[in-house]
Parts: C-alpha cells; sequence; structure tokens
C-alpha cells in the first residue's frame, strides 16, 4: 500500500490553521460590552430600586452566554495553532519530504561557513532591510553590529566593516526610499513618477541596453487608450484615445530607431478602436494587473542595477538555495561521520546543489588540464596562443619561465599570460597586452570555441559562481579554435 503524502495532510491543518481566527471571539466581546453599556444605562436612569435589581436578573443568562462563546472561539483557535504546530513537528522528522526536512539539533558538521565572514553576513542583513524598505530596523541592526561585533575567525580574510558602515549612508536609504515611493504609485497605476525617473536615468538605462523607459511610455499610452471607465482619470482631452494620440505624439519619436514596429503597432491600435477585442492588436491591452505587475518588476531590477545590486536580494538567494541544498547536505554528512572518511577538497562540495534553473546564472570555469574549478587563487589564465588554463596548471607546465601550450605547438613565457577576467570585471594584463591583431584575433576566436557556447558575457562565463557547476560543463575537453559568430563577447584588455 502507498504511502499518503505527508505534505497532504500539512497543507490541510495549515488552511485549517489560516480559517481559525480571533475575529468571532472579538465581536462576542463586542456584543457582551453592548450588553452591558445597555444595562448600566437602564440601572441608572431607573427609580425604582426593584427595577434596577430585575435588570441585573436578567443580564446574567445572556453574559454567561456570551462567555461561553468567547471561550469556544478561543479553543477553536488554539485547537487550529497545536494541530498545525504537531504536524509541522511531524512532517519535519519524516525523510522524503524536501525543504521540510531541516534538522531539530544542531547540524552534524564542525565547520561553521558563517563564522569566517562575519561582517559580509551583517552587510548582507543590513542590505537586505535596505531593500525592504525596513530603514529603522536597518539603522538599529548596524548600530549593534558595531557597538557588539561578532569575533573574527582566524581564517577570516576579510574586512568589510568599512563597507558596512557605508550602508549607513543617508544618501542610500533615500534611494531606496524613492525607489518604494514609485513602486507605490505603480501600484495605484500612477506611471508618472516612474516615467521621470526613467527620464531622469535615461542615460544609464541607454547604456544598458534598457527597455524600461520604451515600456513606461507605452504603458501610459495603453493605460490612457483604455479610456476613464477603466483608468478612472478625469475624462477630458487628455484621457482616453485623444489623450494616448498626444502622448504618443509627444514621446514616441524619441524610441523610433529602437522600437518602430511596436510603435507602429501601437497607433495603429487606435484605428480599430470600435472593435478592438477582434483586432490584430487585441493582444497588446493585456489585464492591467499583469502588465503593471510586469514593469514593476522591470522597474526593481533597473533601478537596483543602476545602484550596482541584483535585482533579487542575495540573503533571500542564499537562504532559499540554502534550504534546497539542505537535506542532501545533511544525508552526506551523515555518511561521511559513519564511513568515517572525510572530503579533502578545499571551496567544493562533493555532490552537486540541485538548484533550479532560476538560481544558475553562469557556469563554472573547470581547467581542462587539472579538470579543477578556478578560483580567486587560481584563476583561469589566457595564454598568447588563446587557449585558457588555470594559473596552477600554467606554473606546473612551465619550465623556468617559459612554457609550452599542453593543446597547440605554440610556446611562450610566464609573463604573457594574462587573466582575461577578475571574478565578473575585466582584470589589468600581468604583464605586456597582446602584441599583434593576428595574436588579439586568434584569442577571441580560442574563447568564442571554447566558451561560445554561452551566450553570456564571457566575465560571467569565467566568474566563480555561488552554486556548483552544472553537470554537463564540469568537465569539458578543450575545443579546436574555430570561432563562432553571433555570440557577444566583451573584447579583451588590450
Amino acid at each position: 500500500m502507498a504511502e499518503s503524502n505527508p505534505m497532504t495532510a500539512l497543507q490541510a491543518d495549515l488552511a485549517r490553521f489560516r480559517k481559525a481566527s480571533l475575529y468571532s471571539a472579538v465581536e462576542d466581546a463586542d456584543r457582551l460590552l453592548e450588553m452591558l453599556v445597555q444595562a448600566r444605562e437602564q440601572v441608572a436612569g431607573a427609580t425604582d430600586p426593584h427595577r434596577a435589581s430585575l435588570t441585573m436578573t436578567k443580564l446574567q443568562n445572556p453574559i454567561n452566554a456570551r462567555f461561553d462563546a468567547i471561550n469556544n472561539d478561543l479553543k477553536e483557535v488554539s485547537k487550529g495553532q497545536k494541530v498545525f504546530g504537531k504536524s509541522l513537528d511531524k512532517a519535519s522528522s519524516r525523510p522524503g519530504l524536501g525543504v521540510l526536512n531541516f534538522p531539530l539539533r544542531q547540524l552534524p558538521t564542525e565547520h561553521d561557513a558563517m563564522a569566517t565572514h562575519p561582517e559580509l553576513i551583517n552587510r548582507a542583513i543590513a542590505m537586505h532591510m535596505l531593500r525592504e524598505g525596513q530603514f529603522s530596523v536597518a539603522s538599529t541592526f548596524l548600530r549593534e553590529t558595531h557597538e557588539h561585533p561578532l569575533p573574527r575567525s582566524t581564517t577570516s580574510t576579510t574586512n568589510a566593516a568599512p563597507d558596512i558602515q557605508s550602508l549607513q549612508s543617508q544618501e542610500l536609504q533615500e534611494k531606496f526610499a524613492n525607489m518604494y515611493s514609485i513602486l507605490n504609485e505603480l501600484k495605484r497605476r500612477n506611471l508618472v513618477p516612474a516615467i521621470n525617473w526613467a527620464q531622469q536615468n535615461s542615460a544609464e538605462l541607454e547604456a544598458r541596453g534598457s527597455n524600461l523607459e520604451f515600456e513606461l511610455t507605452k504603458l501610459q499610452f495603453l493605460w490612457l487608450f483604455k479610456g476613464p471607465e477603466v483608468n478612472g482619470l478625469p475624462d477630458d482631452d487628455r484621457n482616453g484615445r485623444n489623450g494616448a494620440l498626444a502622448h504618443a505624439q509627444a514621446h514616441f519619436a524619441r524610441f523610433q530607431a529602437r522600437h518602430r514596429p511596436d510603435i507602429q503597432r501601437l497607433t495603429c491600435s487606435l484605428l480599430y478602436a470600435p472593435n478592438l477585442a477582434t483586432s490584430p492588436y487585441a493582444s497588446l491591452f493585456a489585464p492591467a494587473n499583469t502588465i503593471f505587475d510586469d514593469v514593476a518588476t522591470s522597474f526593481t531590477r533597473e533601478f537596483c542595477s543602476l545602484l550596482g545590486l541584483s535585482a533579487e536580494s542575495p540573503l533571500y538567494l542564499a537562504a532559499t538555495a540554502g534550504s534546497i541544498a539542505l537535506p542532501q547536505l545533511l544525508k552526506y554528512t551523515n555518511y561521511v561521520m559513519a564511513s568515517r572518511t572525510e572530503w579533502t577538497t578545499e571551496n567544493e562540495l562533493a555532490f552537486e546543489t540541485p538548484l533550479p534553473r532560476s538560481m544558475v546564472y553562469h557556469p563554472i570555469f573547470v581547467c581542462p588540464v587539472s579538470k579543477e574549478q578556478s578560483t580567486e587563487q587560481n584563476p583561469p589564465m589566457l595564454l598568447p596562443c588563446g587557449h585558457v588554463i588555470c594559473k596552477e596548471s600554467l606554473h606546473r607546465l612551465a619550465k623556468g619561465s617559459r612554457f609550452k601550450c599542453p593543446y597547440c605547438p605554440s610556446e611562450g613565457h610566464i609573463r604573457d599570460a594574462q587573466s582575461p577576467v577578475s571574478y565578473g570585471t575585466w582584470a589589468e594584463p600581468l604583464n605586456a597586452p597582446l602584441q599583434d591583431m593576428a595574436d588579439r584575433q586568434n584569442a577571441r576566436a580560442a574563447m568564442r570555441a571554447d566558451l561560445g557556447w554561452s551566450p553570456l558575457p564571457l566575465a560571467d562565463i569565467l566568474a566563480p559562481a555561488s552554486s556548483s557547476p552544472l553537470a554537463e560543463n564540469a568537465h569539458r575537453p578543450s575545443l579546436p579554435l574555430v570561432p563562432r559568430s553571433g555570440i557577444p563577447l566583451p573584447e579583451p584588455p588590450v
């Protein structure tokens, strides 16, 4: 007999817990107070003492009934809490529940991964609070971390204390406050503040290749097009089809170079206004909630990008990824302890972390010689011939100061090798740059051959990820120098 799914029972108990509320108890308490107030007024206005006694006698049974009703309401709420708590404890102790199979005791490991970087962890927490608009909580947290710092580990090599204090900047808080103000206006279907912000930062958005300003202008056109019956704006010439046409004439011209087809569809939709539902342009007018939610997400992403931040909170991503990987980590740790073995490779897990595709941002470069992942201490090195190997492999291959490429007959000097990336940004070459155009072309061809399968920038391809590598990319052999066209790779520094 197949075992029942424990998640079904847990979800049912959760629904019962959410349904139980104190509203009924509050209503019964209000009725009780109302009865007492009425009785007090009757007793105060009575001239006959027997009437006051009669009023109190009549009040006894209704009061007892209300007290019983309040107790029953509280019992239902308490029962829902207890049942859900027991179900949660039962589910957490059963295997096979994924992220719910969390430990009820300390992890069976002596290594504390958070002890080596307390400043970075505090910074992530403070930044998360700022991103959520909790400015007073963030200020209190930063002040307490400064007054009561955690002891630093002897193996810690980071010094993020000055960077943490920079989060107390009033300018940074004002920027996030401005972001939340604009998001609140978007929830109220007011696009003007977002459009003004996009126009003020038009140059930066254009340099990033962002379409946010046009998307906001396009959405304003669609919102005006729907008229006062839908958008609730004043019924005048600045609203409806006339307002949409005036908006298009005033703002669409500057976007023609990049968005001419979209502009043509938007303006032609005016001709089909009486019968828009059956027109070829009906798909433009999606439900308002969907459109505004999408543009709010795009606005948040671009706003954070201009501040040099990711669209999602790093603390949220790290906590979510850790919760997903925790069951396998527990299983592996228990196995290692039971078999009295040890994983000797540093800074690398013994298994692949099963993260969803939304959390896999880029693969990891694996040295074709040593089959090791690149790290900050062992970065990838671009050889003059165009092949890429890790720094430690390069020094092992070298005889003195010269080396021979393991994949072609070329020879070179160690000082001619350079690090093409510095973990997200272009790095300065170790010594002299590539000397002629032929070398640069060969280098770009090698990059496209070895790394061109991904449309990501080269800096993202070679940068280390926070998760384990994708299985299909962990041990790729080096490929011949055949360039692939149409892949946007950045130019190497010259």
